[in-house]
Protein backbone atom coordinates (compact mmCIF):
# COMPACT_ATOMS: atom_id res chain seq x y z
CA UNK A 1 0.00 0.00 0.00
CA UNK A 2 2.82 2.39 0.75
CA UNK A 3 4.20 1.98 -2.78
CA UNK A 4 0.82 2.88 -4.31
CA UNK A 5 0.67 6.09 -2.29
CA UNK A 6 4.18 6.95 -3.35
CA UNK A 7 3.31 6.42 -6.96
CA UNK A 8 0.18 8.60 -6.85
CA UNK A 9 2.42 11.63 -6.25
CA UNK A 10 5.08 10.35 -8.59
CA UNK A 11 3.20 11.00 -11.86
CA UNK A 12 3.22 14.75 -11.28
CA UNK A 13 6.78 14.76 -10.07
CA UNK A 14 8.25 12.72 -12.90
CA UNK A 15 8.37 15.74 -15.19
CA UNK A 16 10.71 17.54 -12.77
CA UNK A 17 12.92 14.74 -11.48
CA UNK A 18 14.69 12.11 -13.52
CA UNK A 19 15.29 9.54 -10.74
CA UNK A 20 13.70 8.16 -7.56
CA UNK A 21 14.60 8.84 -3.92
CA UNK A 22 16.71 6.77 -1.53
CA UNK A 23 15.75 3.82 0.71
CA UNK A 24 13.09 4.36 3.36
CA UNK A 25 13.94 1.46 5.69
CA UNK A 26 16.88 0.03 7.62
CA UNK A 27 18.57 -3.32 7.22
CA UNK A 28 16.83 -5.10 10.13
CA UNK A 29 13.42 -4.91 11.76
CA UNK A 30 12.33 -4.54 15.39
CA UNK A 31 11.75 -7.94 16.93
CA UNK A 32 12.56 -9.99 13.83
CA UNK A 33 15.64 -11.95 12.94
CA UNK A 34 17.89 -9.33 11.19
CA UNK A 35 16.47 -9.02 7.63
CA UNK A 36 18.18 -7.74 4.52
CA UNK A 37 15.56 -5.17 3.55
CA UNK A 38 12.98 -2.94 5.18
CA UNK A 39 9.43 -2.02 4.34
CA UNK A 40 9.31 -0.92 0.73
CA UNK A 41 11.76 -3.52 -0.64
CA UNK A 42 15.22 -3.01 -2.14
CA UNK A 43 14.40 -0.37 -4.76
CA UNK A 44 14.02 3.35 -4.31
CA UNK A 45 10.87 5.36 -4.72
CA UNK A 46 9.97 4.99 -8.37
CA UNK A 47 12.01 1.85 -9.04
CA UNK A 48 15.23 1.32 -10.98
CA UNK A 49 13.77 2.48 -14.27
CA UNK A 50 13.27 5.80 -12.55
CA UNK A 51 12.16 8.50 -15.06
CA UNK A 52 8.90 10.16 -15.67
CA UNK A 53 6.91 8.34 -18.27
CA UNK A 54 9.86 6.77 -20.06
CA UNK A 55 11.73 8.42 -22.99
CA UNK A 56 9.41 11.32 -23.66
CA UNK A 57 9.49 13.91 -20.87
CA UNK A 58 7.13 16.78 -21.61
CA UNK A 59 4.40 17.26 -24.19
CA UNK A 60 4.00 15.17 -27.31
CA UNK A 61 2.51 11.82 -27.35
CA UNK A 62 4.00 10.87 -24.04
CA UNK A 63 2.91 13.96 -22.07
CA UNK A 64 -0.77 14.23 -21.70
CA UNK A 65 -2.41 10.93 -22.38
CA UNK A 66 0.46 9.82 -24.57
CA UNK A 67 1.40 6.25 -25.01
CA UNK A 68 4.17 6.39 -22.47
CA UNK A 69 2.63 8.89 -20.06
CA UNK A 70 -0.15 8.10 -17.72
CA UNK A 71 -0.55 4.37 -18.02
CA UNK A 72 2.42 4.12 -20.40
CA UNK A 73 4.78 1.24 -20.56
CA UNK A 74 7.44 2.71 -18.36
CA UNK A 75 5.17 4.90 -16.28
CA UNK A 76 2.72 3.75 -13.69
CA UNK A 77 2.58 0.01 -13.75
CA UNK A 78 5.82 -0.19 -15.69
CA UNK A 79 8.38 -2.84 -15.18
CA UNK A 80 10.39 -0.93 -12.63
CA UNK A 81 7.77 1.51 -11.39
CA UNK A 82 5.23 0.93 -8.68
CA UNK A 83 4.12 -2.65 -8.69
CA UNK A 84 7.34 -3.74 -10.31
CA UNK A 85 9.23 -6.79 -9.32
CA UNK A 86 11.07 -5.07 -6.52
CA UNK A 87 8.35 -2.71 -5.34
CA UNK A 88 5.37 -3.25 -3.08
CA UNK A 89 4.21 -6.82 -3.23
CA UNK A 90 7.53 -7.87 -4.72
CA UNK A 91 9.71 -10.63 -3.37
CA UNK A 92 11.23 -8.39 -0.70
CA UNK A 93 8.59 -5.68 -0.40
CA UNK A 94 5.65 -5.36 1.91
CA UNK A 95 4.61 -8.90 2.60
CA UNK A 96 7.79 -10.17 0.98
CA UNK A 97 10.07 -12.85 2.33
CA UNK A 98 11.72 -10.69 4.97
CA UNK A 99 9.14 -7.94 5.47
CA UNK A 100 5.81 -7.71 7.30
CA UNK A 101 4.39 -11.18 7.23
CA UNK A 102 7.62 -12.56 5.80
CA UNK A 103 9.67 -15.46 7.06
CA UNK A 104 11.22 -13.60 9.96
CA UNK A 105 8.61 -10.90 10.56
CA UNK A 106 5.23 -11.00 12.26
CA UNK A 107 3.82 -14.44 11.66
CA UNK A 108 7.11 -15.66 10.21
CA UNK A 109 9.11 -18.65 11.24
CA UNK A 110 10.55 -17.02 14.34
CA UNK A 111 7.75 -14.57 15.14
CA UNK A 112 4.26 -14.95 16.60
CA UNK A 113 3.37 -18.58 16.28
CA UNK A 114 6.76 -19.39 14.73
CA UNK A 115 8.99 -22.31 15.58
CA UNK A 116 10.48 -20.66 18.64
CA UNK A 117 7.64 -18.29 19.45
CA UNK A 118 4.18 -19.01 20.81
CA UNK A 119 3.97 -22.72 21.41
CA UNK A 120 7.33 -23.27 19.69
CA UNK A 121 9.97 -25.79 20.56
CA UNK A 122 11.85 -23.49 22.89
CA UNK A 123 8.99 -21.29 23.98
CA UNK A 124 6.98 -21.45 27.18
CA UNK A 125 6.35 -25.07 27.93
CA UNK A 126 8.75 -26.28 25.23
CA UNK A 127 11.89 -28.31 25.61
CA UNK A 128 13.62 -25.57 27.54
CA UNK A 129 10.38 -24.36 28.91
CA UNK A 130 9.13 -22.21 31.68
CA UNK A 131 6.56 -24.56 33.01
CA UNK A 132 8.30 -27.56 31.48
CA UNK A 133 10.65 -29.46 33.74
CA UNK A 134 9.81 -27.69 36.94
CA UNK A 135 6.08 -27.72 36.47
CA UNK A 136 5.34 -23.99 36.45
CA UNK A 137 2.73 -24.88 33.87
CA UNK A 138 3.38 -25.37 30.17
CA UNK A 139 0.46 -23.13 29.19
CA UNK A 140 2.35 -20.28 30.70
CA UNK A 141 0.42 -17.73 28.66
CA UNK A 142 0.20 -14.00 28.92
CA UNK A 143 2.76 -11.77 30.56
CA UNK A 144 4.46 -14.56 32.51
CA UNK A 145 5.28 -16.56 29.38
CA UNK A 146 6.28 -13.43 27.49
CA UNK A 147 8.64 -12.23 30.20
CA UNK A 148 10.15 -15.68 30.56
CA UNK A 149 10.94 -15.70 26.83
CA UNK A 150 12.53 -12.29 26.97
CA UNK A 151 14.75 -13.25 29.89
CA UNK A 152 16.02 -16.41 28.22
CA UNK A 153 19.70 -16.18 27.22
CA UNK A 154 19.11 -16.85 23.50
CA UNK A 155 16.17 -14.56 23.21
CA UNK A 156 17.14 -11.10 21.89
CA UNK A 157 15.62 -10.07 18.58
CA UNK A 158 13.92 -12.48 16.24
CA UNK A 159 13.59 -15.55 18.38
CA UNK A 160 11.74 -13.81 21.18
CA UNK A 161 9.43 -11.47 19.29
CA UNK A 162 6.83 -9.94 21.63
CA UNK A 163 4.16 -12.50 22.34
CA UNK A 164 6.47 -15.41 21.53
CA UNK A 165 6.25 -17.44 24.72
CA UNK A 166 2.50 -17.11 24.88
CA UNK A 167 0.06 -19.89 25.46
CA UNK A 168 2.16 -22.91 26.41
CA UNK A 169 4.02 -25.30 24.19
CA UNK A 170 4.53 -29.01 24.11
CA UNK A 171 5.58 -29.49 27.71
CA UNK A 172 2.52 -28.36 29.64
CA UNK A 173 1.90 -27.93 33.32
CA UNK A 174 4.24 -29.98 35.42
CA UNK A 175 6.78 -31.10 32.84
CA UNK A 176 8.69 -34.32 32.57
CA UNK A 177 10.94 -33.75 35.55
CA UNK A 178 8.67 -31.86 37.91
CA UNK A 179 9.13 -32.12 41.64
CA UNK A 180 9.97 -35.75 42.33
CA UNK A 181 7.60 -37.75 44.53
CA UNK A 182 7.71 -41.10 46.24
CA UNK A 183 5.88 -44.01 44.63
CA UNK A 184 2.20 -43.99 45.51
CA UNK A 185 2.11 -46.33 48.47
CA UNK A 186 -1.65 -46.65 48.13
CA UNK A 187 -1.18 -48.37 44.77
CA UNK A 188 0.85 -51.18 46.39
CA UNK A 189 -1.97 -53.63 46.95
CA UNK A 190 -0.32 -56.94 46.04
CA UNK A 191 0.05 -59.14 49.16
CA UNK A 192 3.61 -59.92 50.19
CA UNK A 193 4.88 -63.45 50.69
CA UNK A 194 7.62 -65.13 52.67
CA UNK A 195 8.77 -64.35 56.17
CA UNK A 196 8.61 -66.47 59.30
CA UNK A 197 5.55 -66.53 61.52
CA UNK A 198 6.08 -66.03 65.27
CA UNK A 199 3.28 -66.76 67.68
CA UNK A 200 3.58 -65.63 71.30
CA UNK A 201 2.19 -63.37 73.98
CA UNK A 202 5.50 -61.51 74.32
CA UNK A 203 8.32 -61.71 71.80
CA UNK A 204 10.60 -59.43 69.76
CA UNK A 205 13.32 -59.53 67.13
CA UNK A 206 15.23 -57.57 64.49
CA UNK A 207 15.23 -57.77 60.69
CA UNK A 208 17.60 -55.47 58.81
CA UNK A 209 17.20 -51.95 60.24
CA UNK A 210 13.87 -52.55 61.95
CA UNK A 211 12.66 -54.32 65.08
CA UNK A 212 9.39 -56.17 65.55
CA UNK A 213 7.45 -56.76 68.77
CA UNK A 214 4.39 -58.82 69.67
CA UNK A 215 2.72 -58.40 73.07
CA UNK A 216 -0.57 -59.52 74.55
CA UNK A 217 -2.26 -59.40 77.92
CA UNK A 218 -4.00 -62.68 77.11
CA UNK A 219 -3.40 -65.77 75.04
CA UNK A 220 -1.24 -64.04 72.47
CA UNK A 221 -1.30 -63.99 68.70
CA UNK A 222 0.99 -64.23 65.67
CA UNK A 223 3.20 -61.89 63.66
CA UNK A 224 4.94 -62.54 60.33
CA UNK A 225 7.59 -59.94 59.43
CA UNK A 226 8.13 -60.06 55.65
CA UNK A 227 11.64 -58.63 55.68
CA UNK A 228 10.52 -55.83 53.31
CA UNK A 229 10.80 -52.56 55.21
CA UNK A 230 8.41 -52.64 58.17
CA UNK A 231 5.76 -54.76 56.46
CA UNK A 232 4.21 -57.58 58.50
CA UNK A 233 1.06 -59.64 58.93
CA UNK A 234 -0.59 -60.18 62.32
CA UNK A 235 -3.48 -62.34 63.52
CA UNK A 236 -5.28 -62.58 66.86
CA UNK A 237 -8.18 -64.48 68.37
CA UNK A 238 -9.63 -63.15 71.62
CA UNK A 239 -6.12 -62.36 72.76
CA UNK A 240 -6.97 -59.65 75.27
CA UNK A 241 -5.03 -56.45 74.60
CA UNK A 242 -2.94 -57.44 71.57
CA UNK A 243 -0.19 -55.30 69.99
CA UNK A 244 1.89 -56.12 66.89
CA UNK A 245 4.36 -53.51 65.68
CA UNK A 246 7.53 -53.01 63.61
CA UNK A 247 9.85 -50.03 63.11
CA UNK A 248 12.59 -48.11 64.93
CA UNK A 249 13.99 -49.35 68.25
CA UNK A 250 16.17 -46.83 70.15
CA UNK A 251 17.94 -46.75 73.51
CA UNK A 252 16.57 -43.71 75.35
CA UNK A 253 19.65 -41.56 74.73
CA UNK A 254 18.32 -39.06 72.19
CA UNK A 255 15.29 -36.82 71.75
CA UNK A 256 13.19 -37.18 68.61
CA UNK A 257 14.70 -34.12 66.91
CA UNK A 258 18.15 -35.69 67.13
CA UNK A 259 16.97 -38.45 64.79
CA UNK A 260 15.99 -36.02 62.04
CA UNK A 261 12.65 -35.99 60.26
CA UNK A 262 10.79 -39.24 60.97
CA UNK A 263 8.15 -40.39 58.47
CA UNK A 264 6.17 -43.57 57.79
CA UNK A 265 4.45 -44.81 54.63
CA UNK A 266 2.01 -47.69 54.74
CA UNK A 267 -0.81 -49.59 53.02
CA UNK A 268 -2.70 -52.62 54.33
CA UNK A 269 -5.83 -54.76 54.28
CA UNK A 270 -7.73 -55.93 57.35
CA UNK A 271 -10.35 -58.52 58.26
CA UNK A 272 -12.41 -59.40 61.33
CA UNK A 273 -12.79 -57.22 64.40
CA UNK A 274 -10.70 -55.44 67.01
CA UNK A 275 -12.85 -55.92 70.08
CA UNK A 276 -13.81 -52.95 72.25
CA UNK A 277 -11.05 -50.66 70.93
CA UNK A 278 -8.37 -50.74 68.26
CA UNK A 279 -5.63 -48.49 66.88
CA UNK A 280 -3.73 -48.67 63.57
CA UNK A 281 -0.92 -46.19 62.89
CA UNK A 282 2.23 -45.28 64.86
CA UNK A 283 3.07 -46.35 68.41
CA UNK A 284 5.98 -45.75 70.77
CA UNK A 285 7.44 -44.70 74.10
CA UNK A 286 9.71 -42.03 75.51
CA UNK A 287 11.34 -41.79 78.94
CA UNK A 288 11.82 -38.75 81.19
CA UNK A 289 8.96 -38.10 80.92
CA UNK A 290 7.57 -41.61 80.59
CA UNK A 291 5.00 -41.35 77.78
CA UNK A 292 3.14 -43.93 75.70
CA UNK A 293 2.06 -42.33 72.39
CA UNK A 294 -0.22 -43.14 69.47
CA UNK A 295 -0.83 -41.64 66.03
CA UNK A 296 -4.11 -43.25 64.94
CA UNK A 297 -4.98 -43.30 61.24
CA UNK A 298 -7.53 -46.12 61.31
CA UNK A 299 -9.45 -48.54 63.56
CA UNK A 300 -11.50 -51.72 63.31
CA UNK A 301 -14.81 -49.93 63.08
CA UNK A 302 -16.28 -46.82 61.49
CA UNK A 303 -15.71 -44.03 64.03
CA UNK A 304 -12.46 -42.47 65.24
CA UNK A 305 -11.90 -42.93 68.97
CA UNK A 306 -11.76 -40.12 71.51
CA UNK A 307 -9.56 -41.41 74.33
CA UNK A 308 -8.89 -39.11 77.28
CA UNK A 309 -9.19 -35.32 77.35
CA UNK A 310 -9.23 -33.24 74.17
CA UNK A 311 -6.26 -30.85 74.02
CA UNK A 312 -6.62 -29.39 70.52
CA UNK A 313 -6.45 -30.20 66.81
CA UNK A 314 -4.31 -29.52 63.75
CA UNK A 315 -4.13 -30.19 60.00
CA UNK A 316 -1.47 -32.55 58.66
CA UNK A 317 -0.97 -35.04 55.83
CA UNK A 318 -4.26 -34.11 54.19
CA UNK A 319 -6.46 -34.54 57.25
CA UNK A 320 -7.49 -33.19 60.63
CA UNK A 321 -6.09 -34.75 63.80
CA UNK A 322 -7.58 -34.26 67.25
CA UNK A 323 -5.17 -34.49 70.18
CA UNK A 324 -6.02 -36.24 73.45
CA UNK A 325 -4.19 -37.02 76.68
CA UNK A 326 -4.88 -39.60 79.36
CA UNK A 327 -3.20 -40.88 82.51
CA UNK A 328 -2.53 -44.57 83.17
CA UNK A 329 -2.09 -45.51 86.80
CA UNK A 330 -0.13 -48.60 87.84
CA UNK A 331 -0.15 -50.01 84.33
CA UNK A 332 2.41 -52.02 82.33
CA UNK A 333 5.13 -49.89 80.73
CA UNK A 334 8.61 -50.19 79.24
CA UNK A 335 9.93 -49.82 82.78
CA UNK A 336 7.59 -52.19 84.58
CA UNK A 337 4.36 -51.20 86.28
CA UNK A 338 4.17 -47.42 86.42
CA UNK A 339 1.97 -44.35 86.20
CA UNK A 340 2.47 -42.45 82.96
CA UNK A 341 0.87 -40.17 80.39
CA UNK A 342 -0.62 -41.23 77.08
CA UNK A 343 -0.67 -38.94 74.00
CA UNK A 344 -3.03 -39.54 71.07
CA UNK A 345 -3.31 -37.93 67.63
CA UNK A 346 -6.52 -39.28 66.07
CA UNK A 347 -7.25 -38.72 62.39
CA UNK A 348 -10.87 -37.71 61.80
CA UNK A 349 -11.07 -39.13 58.26
CA UNK A 350 -9.90 -42.71 58.66
CA UNK A 351 -7.69 -44.23 55.96
CA UNK A 352 -5.86 -47.47 55.13
CA UNK A 353 -2.83 -46.05 53.31
CA UNK A 354 -0.72 -42.92 53.15
CA UNK A 355 2.14 -41.07 54.81
CA UNK A 356 2.42 -40.13 58.48
CA UNK A 357 4.74 -37.22 59.25
CA UNK A 358 5.73 -38.53 62.66
CA UNK A 359 8.06 -35.70 63.70
CA UNK A 360 5.39 -33.11 62.89
CA UNK A 361 3.03 -34.78 65.36
CA UNK A 362 5.70 -34.60 68.05
CA UNK A 363 6.13 -30.87 67.36
CA UNK A 364 2.38 -30.27 67.55
CA UNK A 365 2.21 -32.07 70.88
CA UNK A 366 5.04 -29.94 72.25
CA UNK A 367 3.17 -26.77 71.24
CA UNK A 368 0.20 -28.03 73.28
CA UNK A 369 2.32 -28.58 76.40
CA UNK A 370 2.83 -32.31 75.75
CA UNK A 371 6.60 -32.92 75.64
CA UNK A 372 8.38 -36.16 74.86
CA UNK A 373 11.59 -37.35 76.55
CA UNK A 374 14.40 -39.59 75.34
CA UNK A 375 13.07 -41.90 72.64
CA UNK A 376 12.64 -45.63 73.22
CA UNK A 377 10.78 -46.58 70.01
CA UNK A 378 8.51 -45.48 67.14
CA UNK A 379 6.87 -48.28 65.17
CA UNK A 380 4.02 -49.02 62.76
CA UNK A 381 1.27 -50.55 64.89
CA UNK A 382 -1.83 -52.69 64.88
CA UNK A 383 -3.56 -53.00 68.28
CA UNK A 384 -6.80 -54.81 69.08
CA UNK A 385 -8.69 -54.91 72.36
CA UNK A 386 -10.19 -58.34 71.74
CA UNK A 387 -12.14 -59.87 68.89
CA UNK A 388 -10.73 -62.04 66.15
CA UNK A 389 -9.07 -60.60 63.05
CA UNK A 390 -5.99 -59.95 60.97
CA UNK A 391 -4.05 -57.15 59.34
CA UNK A 392 -1.69 -57.52 56.36
CA UNK A 393 0.63 -54.69 55.33
CA UNK A 394 1.25 -54.72 51.58
CA UNK A 395 3.70 -51.83 52.04
CA UNK A 396 5.25 -50.30 55.16
CA UNK A 397 8.45 -48.39 55.75
CA UNK A 398 9.90 -45.75 58.03
CA UNK A 399 12.61 -43.19 57.31
CA UNK A 400 14.68 -40.61 59.17
CA UNK A 401 16.18 -37.71 57.20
Amino acid sequence: MRAMFLFSGLAGFLALAGCGGGDTGTASQTGGTPSTTSSGGQQQTGGSGGGSGGTTETGGTTRTGGTTATGGTISSGGTSASGGTTRSGGSQGTGGATSDGGATAAGGATSDGGATASGGATASGGTTRIGGRTGTGGATGGAAGRDAGRDSPARTGGVTTDGGPGTGGTGGGGGSTSTSTLPDVCAQTTPLTGGTQRCSSNSSGTISDFSWVIWSSGSGGCITPYGVGCAFKATWNNSGDFLARMGYQWNETKTYDQYGNITADYAYTKTGSGGGYSYIGIYGWSNNPLVEFYIVDDVFGSRPPGPGSLKGSFELDGGTYKVYTATRNNAPSIHGTATFQQYFSVRQTLRQCGRISVTEHFKQWASLGMPLGKMYEAKILAEAGGGSGSIDFTAATMTTE
